[in-house]
């Protein structure tokens, strides 16, 4: 294996395979593990530049970050890269009690001190910007674009709603950390003004910067910005959205001589997929409509019945039964926990577990993890009884739970489907899984037609 460039831990599974598809279009060789790999898993890739591990600590509260993280992180770290990126969504969405980014920072200062620690929260390739240390999103709903604290999918988020979008103050309710902002008119100005900036900001003590990101050229400042960083560091952590890979691999391509890229631009129709919709956005709902329309057989989930310990296995029955049935006659099925923010669905499972002694917060919490997992093995009863060649999976937590349960070995790039959404084929040695194409993306991602174009494939130009 040639020396590592970066390695990278997404909080989701969602977001791993985005910044997984970053780094393979720009020609750089990248798998994606679920645990931290060993000497073994390596082996059976060739030249590997970056590696990745696909978590879910998005869904977890702080006590279990503090459990779970820095084993991880260790494991990592034993593999020298000179980056290790801590990848969170794009849209920064986390609170003080699940999927907090400050406490992440803070776990990571203790094991990698450094002058400072980059936030890197722009991504323009997926619509997001950040001036003056503020994220805006652009909606896939109406394609405007939002202050993300009024962005009219994150600001509700159903357990981490986006309530600030100033990353300084955002970041500061989850941790005793000090926090700057670089913004973008520095770059502008110059590299000395860069650094003016930063060496102001080290004087004042911060603990972490964030990096402002408007245009494409800002991004390739960025990563001149960051790898300069890493020259000085044992190993710079960094926190940041797929923001960092677009910045990486585009300075990489202005400085290095050109790469030969793969051709990912095109991939087959599959006569049937499985779909599994565990998002509660509106535009998730529009996705699930639009498959409907294009002939997917819809089949709703009762979420209640299966985080319930006393109908879950008849319920899960049903669900593998009709499933089953609807892929041998040859049709593509999507099964879903609900249709927009308003399906009676979820309330109804949020309303069972505090009846059953969970507060409010926790219900959200559990319920979802629960959810995801009862869905992973029902995914896994379904593929066991008729082959699947291709697997869409929408919603962070829902798709980590999900794949968690199907436990590849490793997933690499096979085609390109929607930006920060690839088509992934899963790496299973000796298993009926290996070889088995997946898609996984965030509620918030992607057209409303994602789910038949990822059955029906492109045709190469």
């Amino acid at each position: 294996m040639t020396r590592l460039r970066l390695a990278f831990y997404g909080d989701d599974f969602t977001g791993s395979t985005d910044a997984l598809e970053v780094l393979s279009f720009a020609g750089v060789r990248c798998a994606l593990f679920l645990q931290p790999p060993t000497p073994e898993m390596l082996s059976r890739f060739d030249g590997l530049e970056a590696i990745g591990v696909a978590g879910d600590s998005r869904a977890m509260t702080p006590d279990e970050m503090d459990a779970a993280l820095p084993a991880i992180f260790d494991g990592l770290a034993a593999l020298a890269p000179p980056i290790l990126h801590y990848k969170v969504c794009s849209t920064f969405d986390s609170g003080p009690a699940i999927g907090s980014i400050g406490r992440v920072m803070e776990i990571a200062r203790r094991r990698f001190p450094y002058a400072w620690m980059p936030i890197v929260a722009g991504t323009p390739n997926l619509g997001r910007w950040c001036l003056f240390g503020h994220l805006f999103a652009r909606s896939g709903t109406d394609g405007r674009v939002y202050r993300i604290d009024r962005h009219p999918i994150m600001s509700v988020h159903p357990v981490t709603p986006m309530d600030e979008s100033d990353l300084v103050r955002h970041v500061g309710k989850q941790g005793a950390l000090k926090v700057g902002v670089l913004p973008f008119d520095r770059y502008d100005a110059g590299q000395p003004a860069v650094e003016e900036h930063l060496r102001t900001l080290a004087a004042e003590g911060v603990d972490a910067v964030v990096l402002d990101a408007v245009t494409s050229a800002h991004m390739t400042q960025v990563g001149e910005l960051l790898e300069r960083e890493a020259q000085h560091a044992k190993l710079l952590f960094i926190v940041g959205s797929s923001g960092v890979e677009y910045a990486l691999t585009q300075h990489w391509r202005a400085h290095e001589a050109a790469r030969s890229l793969p051709d990912f631009d095109s991939f087959r129709p599959a006569k049937a997929v499985l779909a599994v919709s565990g998002s509660a956005s509106r535009l998730s709902a529009l996705q699930v409509d639009t498959a409907v329309e294009a002939g997917f057989v819809a089949i709703p989930v009762d979420a209640a019945a299966l985080v319930d310990e006393d109908s879950r296995t008849d319920a899960a029955h049903r669900l593998v039964a009709a499933a089953t049935e609807a892929l041998q006659r040859g049709h593509s099925v999507i099964l879903h926990t609900a249709r927009g923010p308003d399906d009676p669905r979820i309330a109804a499972m949020l309303q069972l577990l505090q009846s059953r002694g969970h507060t409010a917060p926790s219900a959200r919490h559990e319920g979802g993890r629960s959810l995801g997992k009862q869905l992973g093995y029902i995914v896994r009863d379904i593929m066991d009884a008729v082959p699947v060649q291709r697997l869409l999976l929408s919603g962070g937590d829902m798709s980590s739970q999900i794949t968690k349960v199907l436990d590849p070995d490793a997933l690499v790039i096979s085609a390109r489907l929607a930006p920060g959404a690839p088509l992934c084929r899963l790496v299973a040695p000796g298993r009926k899984l290996d070889g088995m194409e997946v898609a996984l993306k965030g509620g918030q991602m992607s057209g409303v037609d994602f789910f038949e174009r990822a059955r029906a494939g492109t045709q190469r130009k």
